[in-house]
């Protein structure tokens, strides 16, 4: 597909989720971005189910004419990195690098500082018991 085309990416994106979606079972896309997860199941180890899914996933590329990027590829990994935060067997947490960042920020000096650091920090907000709470006094200053 042509890069540029204001309606590229709604278009491949439509195209990639009805493609996989008789794999959604274990298989979500995001854009260009294709999750595969598995467990095991069936008297296979997780693994051996895992490979099955990559295998299907890979069929389907194929005969679709997808390529993916060998660099760019995770496979058979405990966790991975989405939209900036790790996702596993276990849940989603935070991704450490931008909770170093909200830590590392300085002292906000004026009201366009705290706006941008709130900002940061509101991304993390499903990570923080009671953010809301914290954040009223100083989003109140920005009144």
């Amino acid at each position: 597909m042509p890069q540029g085309l204001s309606n590229a990416p709604a278009t491949f994106n439509r195209l990639v989720t009805q493609l996989f979606r008789p794999l959604r079972a274990y298989a979500q896309t995001y854009f260009d971005d294709i999750f595969v997860h598995s467990r095991a199941g069936d008297g296979k180890t997780a693994m051996e189910v895992h490979l099955g899914h990559l295998r299907r996933v890979l069929e389907v590329m194929r005969a679709n004419k997808l390529y993916a990027n060998i660099d760019k590829c995770v496979f058979a990994s405990p966790e991975i990195k989405v939209l900036g935060c790790f996702v596993s067997n276990v849940g989603v947490r935070a991704d450490p690098e931008k909770v170093k960042a909200v830590a590392a920020w300085p002292t906000p000096r004026s009201q366009k500082d705290l706006r941008k650091w709130l900002g940061l920090a509101n991304y993390l907000h499903k990570y923080s018991a009671g953010y809301a709470g914290l954040a009223r006094p100083l989003s109140e200053l920005l009144k």
